[in-house]
């Protein structure tokens, strides 16, 4: 993921760098702060727009793989060549239940076994608005992995990193 702007001068500001030397470095630990951060919380921090791929198991229920899901846009089959077909409205049902997951099935037969589902996800609209724990833990992560970028001996990131993102993490049950 790339990092917002706002993010690269936060970590700038948080960091005490004046200077544009290290903004590409800065760019690049920022995104992948970001990306751990989602992968801890199981949320899309920065809504945008996104297209996955999931199994066309008709008529079972696919979960979207990101959330909080605000729209979803479209449906299209996948052939094995990879070449996208546009479903017709009613050969397929979606919904977004209460927390947010977004969820697709096939409601007539398709000989497709994959879909490509086109949709918008993500907790804010952009890096100012997002909770100011999640914002402040990718910050320290941030930090820390500036800091640390050469040493053999990191023992990780900072406790306060996990303790500023658990109260926002989702745990799911296969």
């Amino acid at each position: 993921m790339a990092a917002p702007e706002q993010a690269v001068a936060d970590a700038k500001a948080y960091l005490r760098i004046d200077g544009s030397d290290e903004d590409a470095l800065l760019a690049t630990l920022a995104g992948v702060a970001i990306g751990l951060c989602e992968r801890f919380t199981g949320l899309a921090l920065i809504s945008g727009e996104r297209s996955d791929t999931i199994p066309a198991c008709s008529p079972e229920w696919q979960r979207l793989p990101a959330t909080p899901v605000s729209v979803i846009a479209s449906v299209a089959t996948l052939d094995p060549a990879g070449v996208a077909t546009a479903l017709p409205v009613e050969a397929y049902a979606i919904d977004i239940d209460a927390s947010g997951d977004g969820w697709v099935r096939l409601t007539a037969p398709s000989v497709a076994s994959r879909l490509l589902v086109g949709y918008t996800a993500g907790l804010a609209a952009d890096w100012p608005s997002l909770a100011e724990p999640l914002r402040q833990g990718v910050l320290r992560l941030v930090a820390h992995l500036y800091a640390h970028r050469d040493a053999a001996d990191d023992a990780g990131p900072p406790a306060a990193v996990a303790a500023l993102w658990r109260p926002y993490r989702r745990m799911r049950l296969a």
